[in-house]
């Protein structure tokens, strides 16, 4: 089981530590570095800057939004920061939900799935640089021509050439045929909600894809990198008592009240009463009381929380299951030392 360490987007003030615990992370053999984006920091920038103290971990967004630049923008950024790294840059993509596109990014968000597919081939295209780019659209149009434009627009190749002409690209994707479109297109998928209790649903998700013609991967070559909270500890009830606003936040507080993607993932868990409660009672600003709603086992399906020997057979459960690597969170050196000896 490899490691990767999550730092996330911002909050209200950039983070003071980040550089201290990537570096500890180089140290002690995490396997990846990501960054995540919102509405507030974006997920190049912070990748770059503290990646420039590494040497051997992989730098990933996890994920950058697809809506946040055009593909060529994505492929321009990819490719450069490859070169930075000396070949050890990862793609992360998602398409976010239409609360952020058509809210934040001014974008329209109908057909996610036709719009990856479309976006990583024009990614896919400017990494080859076998030819001009060109798409067809009808999301990313290259050149793109007709009424409001000049017409002058030209087919292009990148001036820079990429270092690789082939950058892992990884999506991250909650319903079914988003992890089926992962398995086909992409080189893995980034879940961040994931239980292995329900293992044998997403692998038939992953199976539709991985069968797919021209599909890039089989099981045996592709990643599966879950995110999930890990916290040893004797005092269990307690620390699950304190991630416990956050799943309210996300189950119940995510996107708009009839389309939450993370609120279908628990619905799938079986969680669909508690889904509806936690809803409700957050969006009539009751936070409190919804993360009371939240029980023990929701918290325990997706995250680990224990004594050692219980986190350390939970962490071969969620191998056995099919990831490859967990992307966990920490606050502290000593957190990032702890987690390193657990795997």
């Amino acid at each position: 089981m490899k490691l990767g360490l999550q730092l996330g987007y911002w909050g209200a003030q950039p983070p003071t530590n980040h550089a201290e615990l990537v570096s500890v992370a180089e140290e002690v053999g995490f396997d990846t570095m990501f960054t995540a984006e919102a509405w507030g920091s974006d997920a190049y920038t912070p990748l770059a800057w503290w990646g420039r103290e590494t040497t051997r971990m992989r730098l990933g967004p996890s994920v950058i939004q697809l809506s946040a630049r055009t593909p060529t923008a994505c492929a321009m950024a990819a490719l450069t920061l490859d070169h930075l790294s000396g070949g050890r840059h990862i793609l992360g993509l998602g398409v976010s939900g239409p609360q952020v596109v058509e809210g934040w990014y001014g974008q329209k968000f109908p057909k996610p799935l036709a719009r990856t597919r479309e976006y990583i081939d024009i990614i896919r295209q400017v990494w080859a640089r076998e030819a001009p780019v060109h798409s067809d659209g009808p999301h990313y149009p290259l050149p793109l021509t007709g009424e409001g434009t000049t017409g002058l627009g030209k087919n292009l190749k990148p001036i820079t050439h990429p270092l690789r002409p082939d950058i892992p690209i990884m999506l991250g994707a909650e319903g079914p045929k988003n992890v089926a479109l992962a398995a086909e297109i992409a080189d893995g998928w980034l879940p961040i909600f994931y239980s292995p209790r329900i293992a044998t649903m997403y692998n038939e998700w992953l199976d539709e894809g991985f069968a797919r013609p021209g599909a890039r991967h089989t099981r045996e070559t592709f990643e599966i990198c879950a995110t999930a909270q890990v916290v040893v500890t004797d005092d269990r009830p307690a620390i699950m008592e304190l991630m416990k606003p956050h799943l309210a936040l996300y189950v119940g507080g995510m996107g708009a009240e009839g389309t939450n993607f993370h609120a279908d993932v628990y619905r799938r868990m079986g969680y669909a009463e508690v889904v509806d409660e936690v809803t409700k009672l957050f969006r009539s600003d009751r936070k409190d009381e919804a993360a009371k709603v939240i029980p023990d086992e929701l918290v325990d399906d997706s995250a680990i929380v224990g004594d050692l020997a219980y986190v350390q057979e939970q962490i071969k459960a969620w191998e056995a299951s099919g990831v490859t690597m967990m992307v966990v969170g920490a606050r502290s050196s000593e957190q990032i030392r702890d987690l390193a000896a657990l795997v």
